[in-house]
């Protein structure tokens, strides 16, 4: 039995059948590509979903955890100082609006925290009777209870109800339906810049705009949830920037640690100082490893010419995307290298023939693919993307 049918065979045998997976087995990654067991290549627009920012393989990234793991400092908990937790806190914290850093271990833990600073921060105002939390149509904020509450799919609600009660859903980018569900009782407001599972869905300034004028009229808590277009994905180090204003709480994840398992929670000094010693906590909160790594990370996004790349190669792809023929795209958007096709026919059936092309692709929403590769991705890279995906498009037509 080859390793390809071995893995998949206890993988059928031993998992939970959580993920529909294809009938390959990845073994390896260098740069931009990954490899299987029987040595196919694939370039890969997913990035572990807008994870592996720095690719496959990078030798710093490499050499700081392996040297971190040397130390035989690899947990200690969060009840104990730790100088490379203190030095991404501040690393994070002096190239953001946040004045206080928290970190967890992934999107939907940061997510869930920084729910509970909201109601906490209402709490210590004696506001306890503001429960309501606003987030909206297409959102996706994790799969844990908290945050499944606040991320309004049927698909993904209806087995595991009823939900956490207080969630309300207004409509994206529409500041009167804001205006509707925003009011006195509303403890925190959550929203994606850019919609990641959502579809690609831009957030206007103006709405931005709205909703931090919205929270500072009702006394709630304004949160940018930037796990997937944070840290460089848009070309800007923040989703959020281009809007002009500040939240209360940014929550950050999936590229942060370059591959390895952290969420974070960035606040201001008003909502940080609600919570105690007690109020929240994590095993595994700072972990050594994982904060060498995102420190990594994080300056290698800051370097000179990073981000000018990220905007540069984005531009690049939006506009490839823009010149292909198909009658099946009925729209390109997004920003940086975050961006997305609207079909006219099912998501997965590019993605299985991307497979055959040697191309990892996603979808997002019920009818775009998106595109959400490591930052580090060049022109080259769109150029072989766009050749593959018109070869696939043209194949739809011709029922192949």
């Amino acid at each position: 039995m080859s390793i390809t049918a071995e893995v998949i065979q206890k993988d059928q045998q031993y998992s939970v059948p959580v993920a529909a997976r294809p009938d390959f087995v990845l073994a390896r990654g260098e740069g931009v590509t990954v490899y299987d067991a029987d040595g196919k290549a694939y370039t890969d627009w997913v990035a572990g979903i807008a994870v592996n920012a720095l690719g496959y393989g990078d030798k710093e990234l490499m050499d700081v955890v392996g040297n971190q793991m040397g130390t035989g400092l690899i947990h200690v908990s969060g009840l104990y100082h730790t100088q490379a937790m203190v030095e991404l806190a501040e690393l994070l914290c002096t190239n953001s609006f946040a004045d206080k850093a928290y970190f967890c271990n992934s999107g939907a833990e940061a997510n869930e925290g920084a729910l509970k600073f909201a109601r906490k921060l209402a709490y210590v105002k004696e506001n306890p009777n503001k429960t309501k939390v606003v987030s909206f149509t297409e959102a996706f904020h994790g799969r844990t209870m908290g945050a499944l509450a606040i991320t309004p799919k049927e698909k993904y609600q209806t087995p595991f109800k009823p939900m956490v009660p207080g969630a309300v859903v207004g409509e994206f980018n529409s500041v009167d339906s804001a205006k509707e569900v925003i009011d006195g009782d509303t403890v925190a407001v959550i929203i994606e810049p850019i919609q990641g599972e959502g579809g690609i869905n831009v957030a206007t300034a103006e709405f931005l705009q709205a909703l931090r004028q919205l929270c500072d009229e009702h006394g709630a808590t304004l949160i940018f949830d930037e796990i997937q277009c944070g840290l460089g994905r848009t070309g800007e180090l923040w989703a959020h920037s281009f809007a002009g204003i500040s939240p209360d709480i940014m929550t950050l994840a999936k590229p942060l640690a370059g591959g390895l398992p952290i969420g974070a929670i960035l606040t201001t000094d008003e909502v940080a100082a609600a919570m105690s010693p007690g109020d929240h906590g994590s095993t595994f909160s700072g972990g050594a490893v994982v904060m060498r790594a995102a420190e990594v990370v994080v300056n290698r996004v800051l370097s000179p010419g990073f981000m000018e790349h990220v905007k540069e190669v984005g531009e690049y792809l939006i506009e490839r995307l823009s010149e292909i023929n198909s009658p099946h795209i009925k729209d390109v958007r997004g920003r940086g290298l975050m961006a997305g096709i609207e079909l006219d026919v099912a998501p997965a059936s590019i993605v299985n023939a991307g497979y055959e092309h040697g191309l990892l692709l996603v979808s997002s929403g019920s009818n775009v693919i998106r595109f959400v590769p490591p930052l580090i991705v060049e022109k080259k890279h769109v150029d072989e993307l766009i050749e593959k995906l018109t070869l696939i498009l043209e194949g739809i037509d011709a029922g192949d």
